[in-house]
């Protein structure tokens, strides 16, 4: 006992001396246990409108002076540095392509992406490993480098085909988003006029097939309609690679309660998004007046 009464002034010296960890303290341990896994990045996208998809002479590992002012076209916001001090640990590289190609040029461009993806990963071999599964991802980790992985954001990226889908996993894609801003023609998105109330039979198709290939079904941009079909037929747990809490911003793109109750009894996953429309009420409203103003002077004075 009176070991303790001499340990316990001690102890209490101790903990009183210890300074308070700040938060970005207690952020760089948590990182540090469990490294952030992003769902959704536009990197090649960037480099398709910036490069034409040509990446020599592109440096990955610092893009802060990429920017073009005579384009409009501010700096990238993503490099290999970053991505370490920022303790990425695997990231999912959207190979998106504009919803509004027709679906031949749409399976084209997501091909090129793919491929332009893959050559970038290959490009930084000691940053960055090309992953399809998960023990590849924790392998990555455990050697410090980024477990990437591709998602295709849209399902007109498949062009209606079941076959080009499964090419798609052959080539490594690992989920897909069922819609875009555009409704596909077997699924609604949360940003276009209902025309399917959700899926149909194909869209049924496409999700199960999804489910046998053990491609993640993503549910960011599709309408609640398209989640709750999507969500009745079991499966896997689905994601949200970036999407909100429609209590908190009114955005069609975010996600009601009844929604999030769904995907969290099937066991899947909300990964936020920071784009500030979808994030704050005041940027909502700012952007879809931007949006009704341009759409008014294209209006009055087409063909200028």
């Amino acid at each position: 006992m009176k070991h303790a009464i001499i340990l316990a002034p001690l102890a209490f010296a101790l903990i009183s001396a210890a300074p308070p960890r700040g938060p970005e303290a207690v952020a760089e341990a948590a990182l540090r246990a469990a490294p952030v896994f992003d769902g959704h990045n536009d990197v090649p996208e960037q480099l398709r409108e910036r490069r034409k998809d040509m990446i020599e002479g592109f440096d990955f590992r610092d893009t802060r002076n990429t920017g073009d002012a005579s384009k409009g076209l501010p700096p990238m916001m993503t490099d290999t540095t970053r991505m370490h001090a920022g303790k990425v640990g695997a990231q999912f590289w959207s190979v998106y392509v504009s919803a509004n190609l027709p679906e031949p040029q749409a399976v084209q461009a997501t091909l090129e992406q793919i491929d332009v993806t893959q050559r970038l990963i290959a490009r930084y071999p000691a940053d960055m490993q090309f992953c399809t599964d998960s023990k590849c991802v924790e392998a990555s980790g455990k050697a410090r480098r980024i477990g990437s992985l591709i998602g295709m954001e849209g399902g007109h990226s498949i062009g209606g085909s079941l076959a080009v889908l499964r090419q798609m996993h052959g080539l490594g894609a690992r989920y897909m988003t069922l819609t875009h801003f555009k409704n596909t023609a077997w699924a609604d998105s949360a940003t276009d006029a209902p025309a399917h109330d959700g899926l149909t039979p194909f869209g049924e198709k496409v999700v199960l097939e999804m489910h046998r290939l053990g491609m993640l079904v993503d549910l960011a941009h599709v309408s609640e309609a398209t989640m709750r079909d999507a969500l009745a037929l079991g499966g896997p747990p689905p994601i949200v690679s970036h999407s909100n809490a429609r209590a908190i911003n009114d955005h069609a793109r975010n996600i009601s309660d009844a929604s999030l109750t769904l995907i969290g009894k099937a066991g899947g996953i909300v990964m936020v998004n920071f784009y500030p429309p979808y994030v704050v009420e005041a940027a909502r409203q700012w952007t879809a007046m931007r949006e009704a103003e341009a759409a008014r002077f294209k209006a009055l004075y087409r063909g200028d």
